[in-house]
C-alpha cells in the first residue's frame, strides 16, 4: 500500500475539473424521486456527462446510497491485476478527497483469490472515476473500494460475487455496489437499442449467468459485462427480489448522429 493518493485523470473532460461548475451540473442532472430504493446494486454508466449524465442523474435520484459503496469497474488500459482492489488511502474529486475502505479491501485481497492490492489497474482509468461525484452528491459522508475487473471467465464471476456478498454480510451496516457499465458501442441506433435491450432484459432476470451469456453469445459491446455480472451475483445472494430499467438513452440524443451511437442504461437492483 505503498500509493496515498489517486488524482483524478477526466476530471475537465468527462465531466468539469472546477468544484462550483460541477456542482452545478449535478444539481441539474440528478432527479431525486419522492419513492427510492437503498442501493443494494445498480449498473451505471460511465461516458461523459453529456452524454451519459441524464441516465446517471435519473438512477442516482431514485437510489438512497449508504455511507459504504463498492465501485466495480471494468478495466479498459489492460493494465494492472485481473482484480485490481484500490491500494490508496484516498481518491481526489473536484469536491474533495474521498476515502477508501481499505479494510474492506484487506478482506477481499485475502479471500479472493485473484483480487490483490493493484494501483496500475487504477491510473488511467475512468469507469470508476466518473461514478465518484454522483455518489458524493448523494452521500457527502462517502467511504468507497474501488475494484477494476479485467475480463474474467463466468465463474470467476460468480465467485467473486458471492465472497463479495458474504463480505458484505459480515458487516455491522449497509453497503452498496455500483457496476460501471456503458452499453453498445458505435452501432447504428436501432441495432444498438435491439441488443442493449437483450442485455437489459436479461439483467433483469437477475440471472447473473444469463446477462453474461447473452452479452457474449450476441456480440454485445457492454464493456462493463463482468463488473454487472459480479455485481448481480452478489446482490442475490444478499436477497435481491427484484429489479428495474431506470432510464435508458444513447449518444445519439445528444449529438444527433444516430449511425453510430453508444448506449446508457441505469438498473437498480433492490431487495
Amino acid at each position: 500500500m505503498e500509493i496515498d493518493l489517486r488524482e483524478p485523470v477526466v476530471a475537465g473532460t468527462f465531466y468539469p475539473r472546477g468544484a462550483a461548475a460541477l456542482e452545478e451540473d449535478l444539481r441539474r442532472l440528478i432527479e431525486l424521486q419522492p419513492v427510492r430504493h437503498r442501493l443494494l446494486a445498480c449498473i451505471s454508466p460511465h461516458a461523459g456527462y453529456v452524454y451519459s449524465g441524464g441516465v446517471a442523474g435519473k438512477l442516482y435520484g431514485h437510489l438512497d446510497v449508504p455511507r459504504i459503496v463498492i465501485v466495480l469497474g471494468p478495466n479498459h488500459t489492460g493494465a494492472g491485476a485481473a482484480v485490481a482492489v484500490a491500494p490508496h488511502e484516498r481518491w481526489r474529486t473536484p469536491l474533495g478527497d474521498l476515502p477508501i475502505a481499505n479494510g474492506l479491501g484487506r478482506r477481499l485481497v485475502d479471500r479472493a483469490p485473484l483480487a490483490t492490492f493493484d494501483p496500475k489497474a487504477h491510473w488511467r482509468e475512468h469507469s470508476l472515476e466518473v461514478q465518484l461525484p454522483f455518489l458524493l452528491a448523494r452521500r457527502p459522508d462517502l467511504e468507497m473500494l474501488p475494484i477494476c475487473l479485467a475480463h474474467l471467465r463466468l465463474d470467476d464471476c460468480l465467485d467473486l460475487g458471492r465472497i463479495l456478498a458474504r463480505i458484505i454480510s459480515d458487516i455491522a451496516e449497509p453497503v452498496g455496489i455500483v457496476a460501471s457499465s456503458d452499453m453498445s458501442h458505435y452501432l447504428p441506433e436501432e441495432e444498438a437499442n435491439r441488443l442493449d435491450h437483450l442485455a437489459i432484459d436479461a439483467a433483469l432476470t437477475r440471472d447473473p449467468a444469463k446477462l453474461y451469456e447473452t452479452v457474449h453469445r450476441h456480440g454485445i459491446t457492454m464493456c462493463g459485462v463482468v463488473p454487472a455480472t459480479v455485481a448481480l451475483a452478489a446482490a442475490n445472494e444478499l436477497g435481491a427480489v427484484g429489479g428495474h430499467l431506470v432510464a435508458y438513452t444513447t449518444s445519439g440524443a445528444v449529438s444527433g448522429d444516430h449511425s453510430a451511437v453508444v448506449g446508457y442504461a441505469g438498473i437498480c437492483f433492490h431487495r
